[in-house]
């Protein structure tokens, strides 16, 4: 994924990682960008699709961690960037302990 510009995220940073300060949270823009995706509202989903483009998006879903998505999320996502056919949407990334 191309560098995303830090001035971009850090409004975004600092309404949806609001236990780091916006320069911390700016740091780690997968972050940043799947807590948007996960609980943003209409008006910052819709900016940051605008800012950063669906191919982001797509690079930030398909490196998801555990527990950055619920699954109602999870499977908007995949619908709407083209990333799964109904009923065809991968689990949720799992913790693994070993």
């Amino acid at each position: 994924m191309d560098p995303i510009d830090r001035d971009v995220l850090r409004p975004l940073a600092s309404k949806y990682i609001w236990w780091k300060t916006p320069d911390e949270a700016v740091d780690m823009p997968d972050r940043v960008i799947a807590q948007v995706m996960n609980i943003g509202d209409y008006a910052d989903v819709q900016q940051l699709v605008h800012q950063l483009g669906d191919d982001s998006l797509r690079e930030v879903l398909t490196h998801a961690q555990a527990g950055q998505f619920d699954q109602r999320s999870w499977v908007y996502w995949h619908y709407r960037l083209g990333l799964a056919n109904v009923d065809h949407v991968p689990p949720l990334p799992v913790r693994r302990f070993t």
